[in-house]
């Protein structure tokens, strides 16, 4: 399934709607609060460092328990990534989520093997250097997903291929991602005696090769950490700084201060990998909340204002109907006395211009009170504003982007009326473009996902008419129906009521423009919706 084409449509939709933390810019506020938690780390890295050799009780439950709830932390702030994916379509964030996939498996991985934890030896490899290979191994990839989420999040390729819906997309990540792990895990427990030693004779202190490496692992996250902060925008980029900035005393305590197991800083080094481990989980559940407040709080007001709607039209009808009740009465009346007069033995035709007369006089007073419903439109237009129609036809497919989701139609756009204004309210306007866009979701639900595409376009014509295309890829409407969809009550629908496009004629209609079905077939309809320029 092929998303947005239009760059254009998915700047304004991230800036007025964003959806997700991965779009929604950093306030001064976040930034703040991102470097007071730097700052404290840094604080108490500096406190520690002093008293990093000092020697600890080993403790062999520690690694098992503290890194397992970290593997479980990392895979489910992945699988709340893989969750954005499929909103806001960036292949950044498969990279991003394939970092926290990589960052648990290892993590796991290496409580399996390393010794003392659910075996004297481990459970898997030599006991020795298989858990410091684990080690590197984590934390050369997670970095390197980083970097591919950066390089990757302002790319403006399109997320997903033709014909390859969300879940696959997901899926064939997934499945990547696990079988790197697996062939880089299978390699370091089976031929860990081909790898250079971190340990010889004894787990607890390593080599000056695991200091050389400690001293590499945190270049590389610097490295990570300069070309992120060279992009860094959104609220997902700057807490992913911090993450990166947190794992780093992991590597200085090892490095320079103490490369002993089980000493003061050791435990120090795990206690901040939890921290790191944390950070993006804690904002992933937080914006989690708030959008799902967020969510019951629209609900609460579209149901409203749903009910207010009905309860408006209902009276509207009412008083029409009532309106018009009357004279309609009186001309099926005076019919019925004039039929009568007709069928009398000899036909009275004296008193049949009285009655013709009463009926022109009750139909002249039903069209009176059809046209102040008319007038009720156009009063609310008296004093249109300029704007232009791609910007009410972006807000309207904003508003509209939980259905498009939903539906899984993907939307084209070919905006040519920018600055050109025409004279409107926005607010109806955007009415009727929500109408119609409806309408095409509904016309399009009975054909496969792939093949549901809608595409808005405007042209600037030559008589200085602005022309608003919808095209859905739907069903089409029948021959025979095509003359009667903008007649007042007429419905293909079980539950409509026949007044969406009759409305939305009428207030195209008062804003001195045209609304008409300009083709319709097997490959679906086109709404075509014009309006004079504005001087």
């Amino acid at each position: 399934m092929q998303r947005t084409d239009d760059d254009h449509l998915d700047r304004e939709l991230a800036r007025d709607f964003p959806l997700g933390m991965a779009a929604i810019p950093a306030s001064a506020a976040q930034r703040r609060t991102a470097i007071g938690v730097v700052i404290v780390l840094g604080a108490i890295a500096a406190a520690i460092a002093p008293f990093a050799d000092i020697p600890l009780p080993k403790i062999d439950a520690f690694v098992p328990v503290l890194q397992t709830v970290l593997a479980v932390a990392d895979l489910m702030t992945a699988l709340l990534l893989f969750a954005q994916y499929p909103v806001l379509q960036q292949r950044a964030l498969l990279a991003a989520a394939s970092a926290y996939l990589c960052s648990a498996s290892f993590a796991f991985l290496q409580t399996l093997s390393f010794p003392g934890s659910y075996a004297p030896a481990g459970l898997m490899g030599d006991g020795f250097n298989t858990p410091a290979w684990f080690f590197v191994l984590w934390h050369a990839t997670f970095p390197l997903g980083i970097i591919a989420y950066t390089l990757l999040k302002d790319g403006g390729q399109p997320a997903i291929q033709p014909g390859r819906s969300s879940a696959t997309t997901i899926g064939l990540t997934v499945l990547c991602v696990s079988g790197a792990v697996a062939v880089l895990a299978w390699f370091v427990t089976t031929r860990a005696e081909m790898l250079p030693a971190f340990y010889a004779g004894s787990f607890i202190r390593q080599t000056n090769l695991g200091n050389q490496v400690n001293v590499a692992l945190l270049l590389w996250y610097a490295t990570a950490l300069v070309v992120l902060l060279a992009r860094a925008r959104t609220i997902l980029d700057i807490w992913l700084l911090v993450i990166l900035i947190a794992w780093m005393p992991n590597f200085l305590v090892a490095a320079l201060a103490s490369s002993v197991r089980f000493s003061l800083g050791w435990y120090a080094a795990r206690g901040f990998a939890l921290v790191a481990s944390f950070i993006l989980l804690s904002i992933l559940l937080t914006e989690m909340i708030v959008l799902y407040s967020r969510l019951a709080n629209a609900f609460s007001l579209l149901r409203r204002e749903r009910a207010n709607r009905l309860m408006s039209i209902d009276a509207a009808t009412g008083a029409i109907a009532h309106e018009i009740r009357g004279p309609l009465g009186a001309i099926a009346l005076n019919a019925n006395t004039a039929l009568a007069q007709l069928r009398s033995k000899p036909p009275a035709l004296q008193e049949l211009a009285a009655i013709m007369k009463d009926i022109e006089s009750d139909a002249m007073r039903a069209n009176d009170v059809l046209s102040g419903v008319r007038a009720l439109f156009k009063a609310r237009t008296a004093n249109p504003t300029p704007a232009t129609v791609q910007q009410i036809a972006l807000h309207a497919l904003a508003l509209s982007a939980p259905d498009l989701l939903r539906s899984q139609v993907s939307v084209t756009t070919d905006f040519a009326d920018d600055q050109v204004p025409v004279h409107t309210d926005p607010v109806q306007l955007q009415q009727v473009l929500l109408n119609l866009i409806r309408n095409a979701l509904e016309a399009m639900a009975s054909i496969p996902p792939d093949a549901r595409r809608l595409m808005l376009s405007t042209k600037v014509t030559n008589d200085s008419t602005v022309l608003l295309s919808i095209h859905d890829t739907g069903g089409g409407i029948p021959d025979e129906e095509r003359n009667r969809i903008f007649d007042a009550f007429f419905t293909t629908k079980r539950s409509g009521m026949g007044l969406g496009l009759a409305i939305s004629r009428a207030i195209v209609e008062s804003h001195g423009g045209t609304l008409r079905l300009a083709d319709s077939g097997p490959q679906g309809s086109i709404f075509e919706l014009a309006l004079q320029r504005a001087d």
